[in-house]
């Protein structure tokens, strides 16, 4: 089983190569994040790309995240749905029996760093509450957070800097010490050069110099048929690089998965131009 997750720093300017890595890669299930787009706005060839039950939870030009789930893994269209901290579009969670896959986009606490702060305290109960359930998570997405100084290029580390600071890292590791694992850091525990995110300017990312913000996260039952996860970092143009993590065979029974009801039809209306989005990175001598 393959999961992926991508902040694609907007659907429609990465339609093409959402539709390329989709045909080359074939995950079992496919997060992104950054859509900027309303459903109404995904392009066509993704709204309902052959192969897959996909969900689209954004609004206009700004967050917003996706779920894919591919058709041969799951026959049914499962459930999708919301814990009740979701705001600004930024998680959706598949429910896949006693699995819980969700996709998300942690804000980045430029504008509002006390909101960053509500998201992630309510995600690490949410993590709690789930597990008391006997629910199976695998959280993946942009969390905004390097988790260690080695998640940021030396040249970078700034431990006053939003994304670095003392108190996300610690609600971070809050959350792991509830029974998850961080499966980047599990396969590649001293890789210093292990980023997927980088500034897109001084060829940065061809100079693999970034963060880590982007993480598969996984309770022990899946962490334990955990094989591999890997940043590809020189595919597509955003500012993000995929995400994959590999598991030995399925981490849920497809008749487990209760089916949902048949989605909303898509409903046309013009098609705005995305709004700038705050870079929180941004480069202080640009």
């Amino acid at each position: 089983m393959k999961i992926a997750t991508w902040n694609v720093n907007g659907i429609r300017a990465r339609e093409a190569q959402v539709y390329e890595w989709l045909q080359l890669e074939t995950p079992d299930v496919l997060c992104l994040q950054e859509i900027k787009a309303s459903p109404h706005q995904v392009p066509l060839s993704l709204f309902e790309v052959e192969g897959y039950w996909p969900y689209w939870h954004g609004n206009k030009g700004y967050s917003g995240v996706a779920l894919l789930v591919r058709k041969a893994s799951c026959p049914v269209r499962p459930t999708f749905s919301h814990p009740s901290f979701d705001h600004e579009n930024r998680i959706v969670v598949a429910e896949l029996g006693t699995l819980l896959i969700a996709s998300i986009y942690v804000p980045n606490g430029g504008k509002d760093f006390a909101a960053k702060m509500q998201f992630l305290e309510a995600m690490d109960a949410y993590i709690d509450e789930q597990h008391q359930l006997g629910k199976t998570l695998v959280l993946c997405g942009d969390l905004n957070v390097a988790r260690t100084p080695i998640d940021v290029h030396e040249k970078l580390r700034n431990p006053n800097q939003i994304g670095q600071s003392a108190e996300e890292r610690a609600l971070l590791e809050r959350m792991l010490s509830r029974g998850l694992t961080d499966l980047g850091r599990h396969f590649a525990p001293d890789d210093i050069e292990l980023f997927s995110w980088w500034a897109p300017w001084r060829q940065y990312r061809e100079r693999n110099i970034g963060w880590r913000l982007d993480y598969v996260l996984t309770s022990a039952p899946a962490t334990g048929r955990a094989t591999g996860c890997t940043v590809q970092r020189l595919f597509g143009t955003s500012d993000h690089g995929p995400v994959v993590a590999a598991f030995d065979g399925p981490l849920f029974a497809a008749s487990s998965v209760l089916p949902a009801e048949a989605p909303t039809p898509r409903v046309m209306s013009p098609v705005a131009p995305a709004a700038p989005q705050l870079d929180l990175f941004g480069d202080p001598k640009r």
